[in-house]
């Protein structure tokens, strides 16, 4: 649903889907990516997905124990404000990273991860904490201030005039960046071996028919989302699963989770002070299929989001 459209009761968890240039980075955090080929395809019939180059996509969600160890690394002292205490204090639906120590300027933060929460993605952050995240790994993960060494620079040049007026693009020379809407669009709903030939589906599962939520079905087609009657959370008391849980809901290019436990940022300007946001999330009904276009403020560090990456040339 576009920017119009009713959020009323709808909680925005948010994550950060990211894409690559290259198929592995050196570093403490590993983005296990899948490959997207098929190139210049056809769009769907929503106008989206057409996709003129290779790239490869986070197989998973970014997890919270990734973005703890991005935050061990440059948010000793939280320039940008990475760290948000909601992470931690929302005790029903935060991903449970703790910032434990330190006072951030002359003791440096330190951050953990609550065990039963590190495989889970990330949530709290915004679409200007992905692209800083982006920016590390493009970096090589390296550790200190938040700066253009860090996480200023890289794949997107990040200065307040450029945020403020959400006017920032990804730089020619990105290695890993947020996807672009077609980019995830096309990971997430084509096809290229569909049965009757390449297109796509109506949801990231490979299929035109709504996912359930059985944690425990091993027939595939379910994901994680409140379908409106039954158990929420599905995963006893944790609202988020486990990235990758449904193993057979893959969608065609091997992702998982594109549709349901958080919604995911991709780089589309929506309107001039919005970005796109795809996928739904584990606790709304809707947006999981194809026409789920939604967006949000840049700024907002929600509940619900993925990271992706495009491999450079």
């Amino acid at each position: 649903m576009g920017r119009n459209g009713s959020r009323a009761g709808k909680m925005v968890w948010l994550a950060v889907a990211l894409v690559c240039c290259t198929a592995a980075v050196a570093g403490a955090v590993t983005i296990d990516t899948v490959p997207v080929g098929n190139i210049n395809n056809a769009v769907d019939s929503t106008g989206y997905g057409a996709v003129g180059y290779t790239y490869n996509i986070g197989k998973d969600e970014v997890t919270a124990g990734q973005y703890t160890e991005f935050l061990n690394k440059v948010a000793g002292v939280d320039t940008y404000g990475l760290y948000n205490p909601g992470m931690w204090s929302d005790g029903t639906c935060g991903c449970k990273i703790e910032r434990y120590a330190g006072n951030g300027t002359t003791i440096p933060y330190q951050y953990r991860v609550a065990a039963d929460y590190a495989n889970r993605p990330v949530n709290y952050v915004s679409f200007w904490d992905s692209c800083r995240f982006a920016n590390w790994l493009q970096n090589g993960q390296p550790s200190g201030a938040q700066n253009n060494s860090t996480t200023e620079d890289g794949a997107y040049t990040l200065t307040s005039q450029g945020m403020s007026a959400n006017t920032v693009t990804r730089n020619g020379n990105w290695k890993w960046a947020v996807a672009s809407e077609n980019e995830w669009y096309k990971a997430a709903y084509y096809d290229p071996n569909k049965a009757g030939g390449a297109g796509y589906w109506l949801y990231p599962t490979r299929s035109n028919t709504a996912p359930g939520n059985n944690m425990a079905d091993p027939s595939g087609n379910n994901a994680n989302y409140y379908t409106g009657s039954g158990a929420y959370p599905i995963d006893n008391g944790h609202y988020t699963t486990v990235v990758g849980e449904f193993q057979n809901s893959a969608s065609a290019y091997g992702t998982f989770d594109q549709g349901g436990n958080v919604w995911e940022w991709n780089d589309s300007i929506v309107y001039s002070s919005y970005r796109g946001l795809r996928g739904g999330s584990f606790g709304y009904v809707g947006d999981l299929q194809s026409s789920g276009r939604d967006d949000f403020n840049p700024t907002v560090e929600g509940r619900l989001r993925r990271a992706a990456c495009l491999p450079g040339s």
